[in-house]
């Protein structure tokens, strides 16, 4: 008989089973460390050396420790307690870095949202975590946080504190809590060191419980696989509230080597380009959609790109054109990254060959990650067919925070996690990402992987980038729409589908329309917002 999961903790948390905690232990994935911790040994080990590069400020891992060990005896004073948690709504800034740790120290629980959110998934997640305390900038890309906080504290009954890095306002200057270094208890490493925010385009966000020893497991293990050091120079150019630019290695993983952290305002080439040669950048992540605008700007912009060595691309599938295309136009290697926040990461190995890093997005990061791929009815496939993800290990979750109903069809009663992803696992042990079984296109009886057309798409010469959408259709219950954003003179439907054809899609697979916008809609993390594009092609042409 399977064995019942565990029952969430009062924290929210649903724990391991104690066998399985037991073993993870023993082969040292936890190690019985907090973040809080962590950086204390940093400071110690890595002392002087330069932690954070943000704005025009260059902070030291010891000096780091010092702002972190300041900001939670202010937080503490304004009554912020182990347990509490804190809804945090900060851009790149060397702020967002101290009061991670501070919290961490403090034994409270940072809910890292976005900046692009807005008041529907605020107030959403500020209400599910019972969030006391809210931080955010004054303003940022041309929006006032202070009015959302405004509005949110008409929602949140819990909130009592709205913290603001630069000018306060009617709230409290984040930089005023400053105060001298408390005895604080350390946290159990057991308990939840933060909560991510869901990716995905449907339904309410759902908040991810990251404990402080799967978490450091999560960046620790991912900088060795990079291939990280002191020489490492990280820059950071999503959003640092992401789990991929927070620990995939991302900023945890580059204080883990000793290495340094550089912040960048935007992943735009026009910010990121210049603080690359400034600061000898040796590795940065993107999501697949920016990248083809770096390679466009590598070609007139005069930026030293020549010491970045490794791109990181995850958050989507990466197309294997565009992988190829990389070590030409920017002289460094690609790693695909395929993972998510729940936890299961799988990496490229930079040594891999070439084509093995531009069509495949790489092998599970974990001697102990456990994958299952399998059918609609929970089957295994046989090996080498396409099915969905299921997966358990020492850093990806046995349940999302506060969200019984929710769990219990996202995890299999012995512990799975149902990722919804489509996959194949090669005999080498690399994966490759069909879809979605959610981002499918059932046209005519057929079930079509939107990004296995996606793919055929974008290797079309007058395609810069692209989206495969289904349409409601009387006939055939959905159409195929492929929607464009031209790189020159687009293609006509007939150009497109015989080109497709061409490369060996089944004719069932070839897009029944195509339409062309100016950009694709984007989720606040930089990927296609699937949603909002059958909206705005339903709007401009009925199907």
């Amino acid at each position: 008989m399977t064995p019942a999961a565990p029952e969430p903790l009062p924290s929210g948390l649903t724990p391991w089973p104690a066998d399985v905690a037991i073993h993870y232990r023993e082969k040292g994935y936890w190690d019985g460390r907090t973040l809080g911790s962590l950086l204390a040994g940093w400071a110690d080990e890595y002392g002087d050396r330069i932690a954070l590069v943000a704005g025009g400020e260059r902070l030291s891992y010891r000096e780091l420790d010092r702002r972190a060990d300041r900001l939670a005896a202010g937080l503490a004073g304004q009554g912020v307690a182990p347990g509490d948690r804190v809804l945090v709504q900060l851009p790149n800034i060397g702020p967002f870095v101290v009061l991670l740790f501070a919290l961490a120290r403090l034994g409270a629980v940072p809910v890292l949202t976005l900046p692009a959110h807005r008041i529907t998934e605020i107030g959403h997640l500020a209400r599910l975590s019972q969030a006391v305390a809210y931080v955010i900038p004054d303003e940022h890309a041309g929006f006032d946080y202070r009015d959302l906080a405004a509005a949110l504290l008409k929602e949140a009954p819990d909130l009592r504190h709205v913290l603001v890095a630069g000018a306060p306002g009617p709230f409290t200057a984040l930089a005023d809590l400053d105060g001298e270094p408390l005895p604080l208890a350390e946290p159990d490493a057991a308990d939840i060191a933060l909560l991510l925010v869901s990716g995905g385009t449907t339904g309410v966000p759902k908040l991810i419980p990251r404990t402080h020893q799967d978490y450091g497991y999560n960046a620790r293990a991912s900088a060795r696989a990079c291939g990280l050091s002191a020489e490492t120079v990280y820059l950071a150019c999503l959003p640092v509230a992401h789990n991929f630019a927070l620990a995939c290695p991302g900023v945890l993983g580059t204080f883990t080597a000793g290495g340094t952290v550089v912040l960048s305002p935007s992943p735009a080439a026009g910010d990121a380009f210049p603080l690359i040669e400034a600061e000898r950048v040796t590795i940065t992540a993107l999501v697949p959609p920016l990248i083809p605008l770096w390679l466009e700007a590598a070609e007139w912009d005069p930026a030293d790109l020549s010491s970045l060595r490794v791109l990181q691309a995850g958050g989507s599938k990466l197309s294997a054109e565009v992988a190829r295309a990389v070590p030409g136009a920017l002289g460094c290697t690609v790693q695909q990254v395929f993972g998510m926040a729940e936890g299961l990461l799988n990496y490229t190995a930079l040594d891999d060959d070439p084509e093995t890093i531009a069509t495949t997005q790489g092998r599970p990061l974990c001697p102990d990650d456990e994958l299952r791929v399998v059918d609609a009815d929970g089957a295994d496939v046989t090996p080498g067919e396409v099915g969905e993800l299921l997966v358990r290990g020492p850093y990806t979750l046995r349940g999302y925070y506060r969200a019984a109903e929710h769990n219990a069809t996202a995890f299999t009663p012995d512990g799975y996690y149902c990722s919804g992803d489509l996959v194949r696992v090669l005999p080498s042990g690399h994966l490759i990402v069909e879809g979605r079984v959610k981002d499918t296109i059932d046209r005519g009886g057929e079930s079509i992987s939107a990004e296995e057309v996606e793919a055929h798409l974008l290797a079309h010469p007058g395609v810069r980038r692209g989206a495969a959408i289904g349409l409601p259709d009387t006939g055939r219950g959905e159409q195929l729409c492929a929607v464009v954003v031209p790189g020159g003179t687009p293609p006509t439907l007939q150009e497109l589908r015989v080109f497709m054809m061409g490369r060996g899609l089944a004719a069932f697979k070839l897009p029944d329309r195509i339409e062309t916008v100016d950009e694709l809609p984007v989720t606040p993390v930089g990927k296609i917002d699937k949603r909002a594009l059958v909206r705005m092609v339903s709007e401009r042409s009925p199907a």
